[in-house]
């Protein structure tokens, strides 16, 4: 893999921290400041907790002030925390609303025009410069992935196939046709997308692609060296989420790889004890909050994201790092009282070079117990014979009691078996039934 270069870093990136804290100090007030005069909701909450945005003098007063969490988002359903009149709105985005109301939120076109320069600082970061061509494989619509990509591309002056997810045959041609230099998609899709170009019998290492900009769900170490052995360039993480922005919160720096740097002069990031609510130091993991500092339309506060990293001083750059998400405080299987993350046994399943990326973990009720069964795919020609899948199996069953705690049953199936996600891919399926 070549080393795509970095240069033209904005001023901000370079500012000392004493530099970034006088800025966060004063876009916090101002943040504070709006959302009282102009959220019912955020009113009632600093009044509720006997704070008042004036009573923020340092970054440390942000502890006194109250939480936001999703369920806030839902129960004021569809505009109840909007700072604009709904006519100022430039764009809507949601979730999927699959466990419930969806969580819309609204962008204002100076939000809209922000988000596409930070989607733009994180691609140059991850190694995209202008003039070159981007394959945008998340989904658009709704999700916030297919278009903060694409707007983020445009603004840093690249050509932009906006191929969505799906029809991976089509991804391939287009991949093999067009030549782009870079393509932004999920990484379990990515390595979907790896499978159809084998199975078409072309080398995945052989396309143009230099960089990989993965996001949207939680991935570890093991997989992004898979990503790039497979095509022969740079996987770079990426990181966001619809309530406070969407893609381009955080990004890695191609150049070091070693966690994602928080652009801290639009998002105020905050690590606590996801118990307790109490503001942890850097250096420990807990679960991510969020505060904007710049978003017009609708300002969040405290967000509780449910991601466990922690925060780690900047390398490439002067802002923090955020360690990889580790996994999500409400994602946490709690079986037989062992907690456990779907990332920990996907860490596992790849340090076995005889299995593939593709897995589900799913759950089931014998009696008043739960049973884990880890379902993984093994790579083709490898563990064709029964008795060999068995005595893996039986060899990871122990690793993740070993290394987990956990009693699992592992299930080796053969490649192309597991459904293959078109975006995020679905970690977990429940089968226990309601209690």
């Amino acid at each position: 893999m070549q080393h795509p270069s970095d240069s033209g870093l904005e001023p901000i990136e370079r500012a000392s921290r004493d530099e970034l804290a006088r800025l966060q100090v004063d876009r916090l007030q101002q943040t504070l400041q709006r959302a009282y005069d102009h959220v019912p909701f955020y009113r009632s909450q600093f009044e509720s907790f006997s704070v008042h945005p004036t009573d923020l003098r340092e970054l440390a007063d942000l502890a006194r002030f109250p939480f936001t969490v999703k369920s806030d988002l839902r129960e004021h359903y569809p505009f109840g925390l909007l700072a604009v009149p709904r006519r100022m709105l430039a764009r809507i985005h949601a979730s999927s609303g699959t466990t419930g109301k969806p969580t819309v939120v609204g962008y204002t076109a100076r939000d809209i025009e922000v988000w596409a320069g930070l989607v733009a600082r994180s691609m140059r970061a991850a190694g995209v410069q202008a003039g070159d061509l981007v394959h945008v494989a998340y989904g658009y619509g709704l999700f916030t992935g297919g278009l903060g990509a694409h707007y983020g591309a445009e603004a840093l002056g690249c050509t932009v196939i906006p191929m969505s997810g799906g029809q991976t045959e089509k991804q391939v041609r287009l991949i093999s046709d067009l030549r782009p230099d870079a393509i932004m998609v999920t990484p379990s899709y990515m390595l979907a997308i790896a499978d159809e170009f084998e199975r078409q019998g072309l080398n995945p290492r052989e396309t143009s692609l230099r960089v990989g900009i993965h996001g949207a769900e939680p991935w570890t170490e093991s997989m992004r060296h898979e990503i790039e052995a497979r095509f022969d360039m740079h996987a770079v993480d990426i990181y966001g989420l619809s309530e406070v922005m969407g893609p381009g919160v955080a990004s890695e720096c191609v150049e070091t790889k070693d966690g994602l740097h928080v652009w801290e002069d639009h998002f105020y990031p905050e690590i606590i004890d996801p118990v307790t609510g109490a503001v942890l130091p850097d250096g420990q993991v807990g679960e991510l909050v969020f505060t904007t500092l710049t978003k017009e339309a609708q300002p969040l506060i405290r967000y509780r994201t449910r991601d466990l990293t922690m925060l780690l001083p900047g390398t490439a750059r002067t802002m923090r790092r955020m360690t990889r998400i580790s996994g999500r405080s409400d994602d946490m299987l709690i079986v037989r009282g062992v907690n456990v993350f779907p990332t920990q046994i996907e860490e596992i399943l790849l340090a076995d070079p005889r299995l593939s990326a593709h897995y589900v973990l799913e759950l089931r009720r014998t009696g008043h117990l739960d049973d884990l069964v880890v379902v993984a795919e093994t790579r083709a020609g490898a563990l064709d014979h029964a008795a060999d899948r068995e005595a893996a199996g039986e060899r990871i069953m122990a690793r993740i009691k070993d290394l987990i705690g956990v009693t699992a049953t592992v299930k080796l199936v053969e490649p192309g078996t597991i459904e293959r996600s078109l975006g995020k891919a679905k970690r977990v399926i429940d089968f226990r039934q309601p209690q």
